[in-house]
């Protein structure tokens, strides 16, 4: 087999196409959950601290030339290190909303998995010779 036959043969299999379709709605779901975070969550957390803006934050951890504005962006284009912790506040609220919601839709899918295996399954039923055979067997263990 030549390579493009045996990656052809890989890419078609359900597997890689499910994860192509995981990838793709897993990176439109971040978006989502990032709005929610930014948009949502962020002003009322910002409401109850007294700040509305998280990514403003910062430490600035050098000197600052003359003429740069002290905005995080205005710093970091100028090459100043800074300490962007309200950035990273904003990044750990999004991954702890993300691993909830992750963590409640696999609970889901297992409960339903369950559900599913401990469904009654209707009792098979047996042949009446077998039925017979059976009865004579425990007769003979009897005696």
């Amino acid at each position: 087999m030549s390579v493009i036959q045996d990656f052809k043969e890989f890419a078609v299999k359900g597997n890689v196409i499910d994860l192509a379709v995981g990838v793709i709605i897993g990176a439109a779901f971040g978006k989502i959950v990032d709005s929610v975070v930014t948009d949502l969550i962020m002003p009322l957390v910002g409401a109850l601290v007294g700040k509305l803006d998280f990514s403003s934050l910062f430490w600035v951890l050098g000197t600052v030339p003359p003429g740069v504005s002290h905005t995080l962006d205005g710093l970091k284009k100028a090459g100043v290190p800074v300490l962007a912790y309200g950035s990273f506040i904003t990044v750990v609220v999004n991954f702890i909303i993300l691993a909830f919601i992750i963590f409640f839709m696999v609970k889901q899918i297992n409960r339903l998995k369950n559900a599913n295996l401990q469904a009654p399954t209707p009792a098979a039923v047996t042949p009446e010779d077998i039925v017979l055979l059976r009865e004579i067997r425990d007769s003979l263990k009897r005696h």
